[in-house]
């Protein structure tokens, strides 16, 4: 039987105290905690070197990791201006290119803001971009093995709510949607508490997609403060924020998904991995939920 994957965005706090000095260390340290996943941060922009990204590459093969990449914040695929629009042409392509050297199947990206223009607007002219970055992806080559994977945003000003992710992965078969539900439980004004918003989720992406792609979507998790604008800071597991986690661990438990689970906890996201991989176990290893 296929399980779920999980594990954390970045590197934590622990593997630091723990005397961790560089990621290509993190493949190691994640199996020692049982944990099977990891994504590489790129936020900041995609500055690591082809033999650096191969090692981890190589470690993460050699000790059962799933890697996944994160592109740089600064896309902006609805920019109005050419020097923007090029230079997130070249975020995208140069994220798919590290993926290539890593191992890496996923690379996760945000579709940006608006800016001045309506939304209806923006969204067609972040199509139309990424439209274009697809067909060069394709001309080198780059969307063999890997999938681009949209977020769901957390702040309303931003686009990539629910619906707009899904439209987005309608326009390519190598998209799938990253599901961050901390930003869903922000711009929502604190949804996702029972487990029933969670399935309607995985209804929706059912009737819109197709099941296969829903049971085995990117997922983003943490506990999220947030305002009347959306999101304002991520915390930890032990913070008394919301969403709680474990009506999702259900509904995947109950209907045999296997999605990978990317734990996004303020320093503490490889434990907090941890705690949702062990309820999720907990489940599958024979508690009934119906």
């Amino acid at each position: 039987m296929n399980y779920a994957q999980f594990g954390p965005a970045g590197n934590p706090d622990a593997f630091y105290n723990a005397g961790g000095k560089a990621s290509v260390e993190m493949p190691g340290w994640l199996n020692r905690m049982e944990l099977g996943a990891y994504e590489y941060q790129c936020s900041r922009g995609v500055t690591i070197k082809e033999d650096t990204a191969r090692l981890i590459g190589e470690a993460a093969q050699k000790n059962g990791v799933q890697l996944s990449i994160h592109a740089p914040y600064y896309i902006s695929l609805a920019t109005e201006d050419e020097k923007i629009a090029l230079n997130t042409k070249g975020h995208i392509l140069k994220s798919l290119r590290v993926a290539q050297w890593m191992g890496a199947d996923r690379v996760v990206f945000h579709i940006g803001g608006p800016g001045k223009q309506e939304r209806s607007a923006a969204l067609k002219k972040s199509s139309y971009l990424f439209g274009k970055i697809i067909e060069e992806a394709e001309r080198q080559g780059l969307l063999n093995d890997v999938v681009l994977a949209p977020e769901t945003m957390g702040k309303k000003n931003q686009l990539g709510n629910l619906v707009e992710v899904v439209e987005f992965c309608k326009m390519h078969p190598a998209l799938i949607p990253t599901l961050d539900f901390g930003h869903l439980h922000a711009v929502t004004g604190g949804k996702y508490l029972e487990r029933k918003e969670y399935e309607e989720v995985f209804d929706f992406l059912t009737a819109e997609l197709d099941e296969k792609l829903a049971s085995n979507v990117h997922i983003h998790f943490s506990r999220i403060e947030f305002t009347q604008a959306g999101e304002k800071r991520h915390w930890t597991f032990e913070d008394s924020y919301g969403p709680p986690f474990e009506p999702l661990m259900e509904v995947i438990a109950a209907r045999h998904y296997t999605p990978r689970i990317i734990c996004e906890s303020a320093g503490t996201q490889a434990k907090d991995a941890k705690l949702m991989q062990d309820y999720y176990l907990g489940i599958m290893s024979g508690i009934t939920v119906n």
